[in-house]
């Protein structure tokens, strides 16, 4: 049975108000199938927390809605338009926006440089992210790998917050840095959320910080949902998805 996690309401006339949907979404690498029969539907400003254990399928269906990967069946949508999957270009255009798990960034330009090239024609300007990310200001002119890691990783969403993204996907935010730090960037993912009107898609391994964040969560197991609400009626439930991340024996790629 497919497991469905609705995230938005309908309107008056019965239309989904939904920002990123997918409809029986499944996908993998190559012949391999690593996450099968996904149905989300996640509204504007809201945040869904996919969790799971290494192999569940969880980066493997970030990349798919990204158009990374093509997917072997089922719809992606944003806004009610389908995508042609399997195109970055395309979605990017429909507002799709991945900070991946490496970042991604130009390590030998500046903050500023980074920003610059990521920033769109008519769009915020390279400054303006100093709103969201003041700790950036005093790093302006530093090469992007002289940041320390929680500096690179506010750069990574700074950029990608500069595109204007409808849908934000982020793939392991907290890899590598300080609990402290961790809490200030999923403070940020609130925040932006919010006061930006995206829908944000957060894939993370640290289980109680991320359902923190988020409005909804989904947990992946063998590729298919396992369990799957709000984060305050799985809040009672963290041992039961701590045993899902280890008690899968998935052989799925991640």
């Amino acid at each position: 049975m497919t497991a469905t996690v609705e995230t938005s309401s309908p309107s008056p006339a019965g239309v989904t108000t939904a920002r990123l949907q997918t409809v029986s979404l499944t996908g993998g690498r190559g012949s391999t199938t690593a996450f099968r029969d996904v149905d989300l539907a996640l509204a504007p400003g809201k945040v869904l927390a996919l969790l799971g254990p290494n192999g569940a399928g969880k980066t493997t269906m970030l990349l798919t809605l990204a158009g990374l990967l093509a997917p072997q069946s089922g719809n992606i949508l944003v806004d009610g338009a389908k995508l042609r999957g399997g195109r970055p270009a395309a979605a990017n255009r429909a507002g799709i926006v991945l900070v991946p798990d490496n970042r991604s960034l130009f390590v030998s330009l500046s903050v500023e440089e980074n920003l610059r090239v990521a920033a769109r024609r008519g769009g915020p300007k390279p400054r303006d992210m100093l709103a969201s990310f003041p700790a950036l200001e005093k790093r302006w002119k530093l090469a992007a790998g002289a940041l320390s890691g929680g500096e690179q990783q506010m750069l990574a969403m700074a950029r990608a917050l500069i595109q204007q993204p409808r849908v934000l996907l982020v793939d392991e935010l907290s890899l590598g840095l300080a609990p402290l730090i961790v809490e200030g960037l999923f403070e940020s993912v609130r925040a932006i959320a919010a006061d930006h009107g995206c829908s944000v898609i957060l894939v993370e391994q640290y289980a109680k910080l991320a359902m923190a964040a988020a409005d909804e969560v989904v947990v992946l197991a063998r590729g298919r949902i396992a369990l799957s609400g709000s984060s305050s009626e799985l809040a009672d439930q963290v041992d039961r998805l701590e045993n899902l991340y280890f008690d899968s024996a998935d052989t799925a790629n991640n």
